[in-house]
């Protein structure tokens, strides 16, 4: 891991989940000064205390539900005021449902676009008003592979992810200008708790590993200003699409 994170302000989302669970004690470790956001306090303050055992610089834990905007605000001001700027955004909150589409309640379409799409929508918004102010900063967003490629089965959860590609690549494009690089992760299916209370049959032993999916980001992470990956396409052989 290169010396670029030491001291960075890196927020994270969704920060309890499978990658993140992964992800975080290798911030600590290259000594990032890391704010943790998810819904559920315990595992949270759990998760801010291995960062601290890995060697993080600083640990926050802000419990925050992403498709609240009065919230997102509050996690983002919180994280200023604290560090003084916000170098990295990780957006990993984030939940699935894969049903026919005529079986999809308007319940389970709002869930989709309110976590998915909201969520991602409104943590990149606010933090990138800061990154414009300080004229740097990096924000990573995770369409997936079905914010790319279509599938049966996957309609609301599509049309969420699609979404969070379409946004990312217009705030990129305006914002390049400042400074602000986005990098979008298409990965193909990660084996975490994400799959947990989705009933349709997978495979999960064939899917990415959350330590792979955590090695992609922290390449990511680690390329210098000028050669910030703008996608990153992986996919486990088995899950492959063209």
């Amino acid at each position: 891991m290169t010396s670029s994170l030491s001291q960075a302000v890196i927020l994270i989302t969704g920060a309890t989940g499978g990658i993140g669970s992964v992800l975080v004690p290798r911030l600590a470790q290259a000594g990032s000064h890391l704010v943790l956001a998810a819904r559920r306090a315990e595992p949270l303050q759990a998760l801010v205390e291995k960062a601290t055992a890995h060697g993080a610089s600083s640990a926050t834990g802000i419990p925050t539900d992403v498709t609240d905007y009065a919230q997102v605000e509050a996690l983002v001001a919180q994280t200023v005021q604290q560090h003084g700027r916000i170098d990295v955004l990780i957006n990993l909150a984030g939940a699935g449902i894969l049903k026919p589409a005529p079986q999809i309640t308007p319940e389970d379409l709002e869930r989709m676009l309110s976590v998915n799409l909201k969520g991602s929508f409104y943590t990149s918004q606010w933090v990138a008003n800061h990154m414009r102010e300080q004229k740097s900063g990096h924000i990573l967003n995770f369409p997936g592979i079905l914010g790319r490629h279509p599938m049966a089965m996957a309609s609301a959860y599509c049309a969420a992810k699609f979404g969070v590609a379409g946004f990312s690549k217009c705030m990129a494009d305006e914002l390049k200008r400042f400074g602000v690089r986005f990098t979008l992760f298409y990965f193909g299916g990660v084996d975490s708790p994400f799959w947990d209370p989705i009933s349709l049959k997978v495979q999960r032993d064939k899917m990415l590993s959350p330590a792979t999916a955590a090695e992609a980001i922290l390449f990511a992470l680690s390329a210098p200003p000028n050669a910030v990956p703008s996608e990153v396409v992986l996919q486990p052989e088995s899950h492959q699409f063209l």
